[in-house]
């Protein structure tokens, strides 16, 4: 019967976009939101997200603190969930990992493949393992009005891959100093 139902969850939810998704699953999600990620955790109810929040593949939601399985005594075991908010105008990256009980301000950028394992305050750009502070919003705000091509600026007649291409900034990064 487990795989029944399973197959029918699968099958119900399968063309629901991410926002649709998560909210089925429990999320409180606001408006103009984009969701890419399933990995929802298993108390997805447990998670907030405000509005126009990105959130990239691969980022994995987790309410519960898996380790408290491994401590026992006459009470039994120890349970311990905390909820996850994420504020307005916020981008998570590709592959982070969300920890219980953090908070992520408004105007937060999380670079790729972060783990936050505290809470995060507004106006930031965090990055790493465990994340830090690595930079500004608003500097990065800036930046990105001033020197990144605009909407205006592309040709929308062409295919995409054309419209990439005119695009594309041919620069390399700086590279790591010794």
């Amino acid at each position: 019967m487990n795989i029944i139902n399973s197959f029918l969850e699968r099958l119900k939810t399968r063309k629901m976009t991410g926002v649709e998704y998560g909210r089925y699953k429990g999320m409180t999600i606001g408006e103009n939101c984009r969701l890419y990620t399933r990995n929802l955790g298993s108390e997805p109810w447990l998670v907030e997200v405000a509005n126009k929040v990105t959130v990239a593949p691969g980022v994995q939601f987790i309410t519960h603190d898996g380790s408290t399985w491994l401590f026992e005594d006459g009470n039994g075991r120890r349970q311990l969930f905390r909820r996850i908010s994420i504020g307005s105008n916020v981008f998570i990256g590709m592959n982070s990992i969300i920890m219980p009980g953090v908070k992520i301000e408004d105007c937060v950028i999380v670079a790729a493949g972060s783990v936050i394992v505290k809470s995060i305050p507004k106006g930031v750009i965090v990055g790493g393992n465990p994340a830090k502070i690595i930079g500004s919003y608003k500097d990065y705000e800036k930046k990105v009005l001033s020197e990144y091509i605009s909407n205006s600026e592309i040709d929308f007649s062409l295919n995409y891959r054309a419209r990439t291409e005119n695009s594309t900034d041919s620069s390399y990064k700086d590279y790591l100093k010794h």
